[in-house]
């Protein structure tokens, strides 16, 4: 869907970006993570093809971006940190105005209109004036208008800046919908702990280099180490030895206070849910089973970046 090689952004004798390369496939959710002049606003304007890159090449849906200057227009939607608005409108015509914009047939866009204020959870805002919103609620909006186009990639940056609490659990959930329709979605965020719920890969920048990337379970392993499993057995505690003995995943065990075990574990999501129907299986009752979150804070600064942007 996106395609990033060996990308280089010179700005007369500063370079911002060094050689990258970053696949976004159809259904990901990357993060795009990094500290000040890191790169990330490069890489992003880049892609949207309003800076020129020394050399490398960007592709859409499988087109060079510069061979395919309109492909911008049809196949990225781009919501930017602070999106300006027209003041004197009201949410809807706000919306509707794009759609217009966006050649979508008179008689579609009512239709086109509320679905995505509703996708958004603003339909109870659909007749209060722009200028009334807050910082949040013009988030909501920008997004979907952004996802008016049904666009195949979407560059977001720092769509959960200002957004409440019941904003952000939204956003993860049209995040997700978006992705389960094979869109490929790039986020550019420093809200770390926000990141871990809406991104399934990670792409981590600093002075203009890529760090790490991969699925974040992957990259998680590779430079955190193994996941850690806590468990909560109230009783058949031999029985809960011996099947952790015999995984071939687990790691030495160590008993906490109040029957709690920890273990390192390298086994992914599904065989640590395996490994739980077995414990059952054998008669374990166990009280709580918990695989450690992937941490994108701790892994940023795992790999040397110090200062979130």
């Amino acid at each position: 869907m996106l395609s990033i090689h060996d990308l280089r952004v010179d700005y007369d004798d500063f370079c911002a970006v060094h050689d990258l390369s970053l696949e976004v496939g159809p259904g990901e959710v990357c993060g795009l993570i990094g500290p000040n002049g890191a790169g990330k606003t490069s890489t992003m304007r880049t892609i949207l093809g309003l800076i020129e890159p020394t050399y490398g090449e960007i592709r859409i849906l499988g087109a060079s971006l510069q061979e395919d200057h309109e492909l911008v227009g049809r196949a990225v939607g781009f919501m930017p940190d602070f999106p300006p608005v027209y003041e004197d409108l009201k949410v809807w015509e706000f919306l509707d105005l794009f759609a217009s914009s966006y050649r979508i047939p008179r008689p579609l866009r009512k239709d086109v209109v509320e679905r995505h204020l509703d996708l958004v959870g603003l339909t109870e805002k659909r007749d209060a004036a722009v200028t009334g919103l807050s910082r949040g609620m013009r988030q909501r909006m920008m997004l979907a208008k952004t996802l008016i186009p049904d666009p195949a990639v979407l560059l977001l940056d720092e769509p959960a800046s200002g957004v409440d609490p019941q904003g952000r659990i939204d956003l993860k959930n049209i995040l997700k919908k978006v992705s389960a329709e094979g869109k490929a979605v790039l986020i550019s965020s420093h809200i770390l702990a926000e990141m871990n719920e809406f991104c399934t890969s990670v792409a981590i920048m600093e002075r203009g280099r890529l760090v790490v990337g991969g699925r974040i379970e992957e990259v998680n392993r590779r430079i955190m180490g193994d996941a850690v499993i806590s468990v909560e057995v109230l009783s058949g505690a031999d029985a809960f030895r011996r099947v952790i003995a015999e995984d071939g995943h687990a790691a030495e065990l160590h008993a906490k206070e109040g029957g709690v075990f920890e273990f390192r574990y390298r086994g992914d999501a599904e065989a640590a849910g395996e490994l739980l129907a077995r414990l059952i299986g054998a008669g374990v009752r166990i009280s709580s089973f918990s695989r450690r979150k992937d941490n994108l804070e701790e892994l940023f600064l795992k790999v040397g970046a110090k200062e979130l942007s």
